[in-house]
C-alpha cells in the first residue's frame, strides 16, 4: 500500500484530500491550522500528523498545496520540518501554484537527501477539485512522474508533463495571466459597448458565438458580472500572484511580453484597491470604478 501524506488543507487542497481519504493510500493530513485538520482527520478516519516531519516519516509520496511556494520552502528545516521526516526514495508532489525559481531551489535540496520533487500545480477551482477533474500540469521526471501517477489519478482527470523542473509552475502562471487579461479586456469591451448603447447581455450572446469568445465572457461574465453574484471562489490576490509570476517568466527568458507585463501591473493596482479578501472577478468592479460605468 501506496503511504500518503497531504499537507495544505485550503480550498482546493481539502476536496484534493478528501479523494484521497476514500481510497486505499494510508493518508495522513498536516495543517498550519491544526484544527482544520483535526476535523478533517475526524471526518474521514485518517491520521492527523502533529507536524510536517510526522506527516513526511515513512510516507512514499507527499502532496504539498498552498498559496505560494514560499510556503512550502519554508516547511523543510526545522526539527519539525520535512526534512526530518522525509525517506530516501520518496516524491514530493508540490500542488501549489509556485514560482519555477523556489520550485527549483526546493527540487535541489531535496535531491541532495535522495527524495524526487515534482511542480504539479493544478486548474479547475474548487468546482473540478470537488469532482476529482483537476488538470495537473507537471514539472520534473518523467519517470517520477509515472510512479506518482496513480494517486494524481485521484483528483486529477487530465495529467501533463510539462517539462523540467518549474515547467508546471511556468505553464499554470501563463494559463491565469490569460484568465486575467482575458477578465479585464472583456470588462473593458463590454463598458465601451454598454456607452455606445448595447446593452451587455446583447453583447455577449454575440461575442459567444463568435472569435472573441472566452471562459471569461462564456461562465464568468453571465454567471459572475450580469448577475452582480461574485461568489468568492478565488483570490484576486492569488490571481496578481500568478499573473506576476507569468511576467518575471518572460523577463527571465528574455522574451518581450509588454501585455503580460502591463497585465501584472493593472492587477497589482486592483487587487491593492480591492483588498486581501476580494475574488478575482471582483476585478471587474475596480474597471467599473475607473470607468465610471457598472456591468448590468
Amino acid at each position: 500500500m501506496t503511504t500518503v501524506a497531504f499537507l495544505g488543507l485550503g480550498a482546493i487542497g481539502t476536496p484534493m484530500a478528501r479523494h484521497l481519504a476514500a481510497g486505499a493510500w494510508g493518508l495522513r493530513v498536516w495543517n498550519r491550522t491544526t484544527a482544520r485538520a483535526a476535523e478533517f482527520a475526524r471526518a474521514h478516519d485518517v491520521t492527523h500528523a502533529a507536524s510536517p516531519a510526522v506527516a513526511a516519516r515513512g510516507a512514499d509520496v507527499i502532496i504539498t498545496c498552498f498559496p505560494v511556494s514560499g510556503d512550502v520552502e519554508s516547511l523543510l528545516d526545522g526539527p519539525d520540518g520535512l526534512l526530518a521526516g522525509l525517506t530516501k526514495g520518496s516524491v514530493l508532489v508540490d500542488c501549489t501554484s509556485g514560482d519555477p525559481a523556489t520550485s527549483q531551489r526546493i527540487a535541489a535540496r531535496l535531491a541532495s537527501h535522495g527524495v524526487a520533487f515534482l511542480d504539479a500545480p493544478v486548474s479547475g477551482g474548487v468546482a473540478g477539485a470537488d469532482a476529482g477533474t483537476l488538470t495537473v500540469m507537471v514539472g520534473g521526471d518523467a519517470a517520477v512522474l509515472e510512479r506518482v501517477r496513480p494517486v494524481l489519478e485521484v483528483f486529477g482527470k487530465k495529467i501533463v508533463h510539462c517539462g523540467a523542473i518549474g515547467a508546471g509552475d511556468a505553464v499554470k502562471a501563463v494559463n491565469n495571466a490569460l484568465l486575467a487579461l482575458h477578465l479585464w479586456s472583456t470588462a473593458e469591451g463590454l463598458i465601451a459597448l454598454r456607452k455606445a448603447g448595447v446593452a451587455p447581455d446583447v453583447a455577449l450572446d454575440v461575442i459567444n458565438t463568435s472569435s472573441g469568445r472566452s471562459n471569461a465572457s462564456m461562465n464568468l461574465f453571465p454567471e459572475r458580472v450580469l448577475t452582480r453574484a461574485f461568489p468568492r471562489t478565488f483570490r484576486l490576490a492569488l490571481l496578481d500572484k500568478d499573473v506576476g509570476i507569468a511576467a518575471q517568466v518572460a523577463r527571465e527568458q528574455k522574451s518581450p511580453a509588454p501585455l503580460l507585463q502591463l497585465t501584472a501591473e493593472l492587477f497589482q493596482a486592483a487587487h491593492r484597491a480591492m483588498g486581501e479578501e476580494a475574488d478575482h472577478v471582483e476585478v471587474v468592479k475596480f474597471i467599473e470604478q475607473l470607468t465610471g460605468t457598472e456591468i448590468k
